[in-house]
């Protein structure tokens, strides 16, 4: 799944905070992970990704996301949000 899908997405959410709340909610389709983010991060949303199989979509950098996004910062999670 490309950047496009969430430039395009309805309903998403931006951030740690708000990404990982949508997967304790189990309302997250897909989720997105900055590669450069740290790993102390963004680890436990991978980590609860595998264990809810929601697929889990590395990209880049976290300006690329934010972009991505419709944001100026860098971001290093974001989701799209179920129906």
């Amino acid at each position: 799944m490309s950047l496009d899908a969430l430039k395009t997405a309805e309903a998403k959410v931006v951030g740690v905070k708000q990404t990982a709340k949508a997967l304790q909610k189990k309302n997250a389709s897909t989720v997105f992970i900055a590669a450069d983010a740290e790993e102390r991060i963004t680890g436990p949303i991978k980590t609860e990704c595998e264990k809810q199989n929601v697929l889990c979509v590395t990209v880049e950098t976290m300006q690329a996301l934010g972009k991505a996004c419709g944001i100026h910062a860098g971001a290093s999670a974001a989701a799209i949000l179920a129906n």
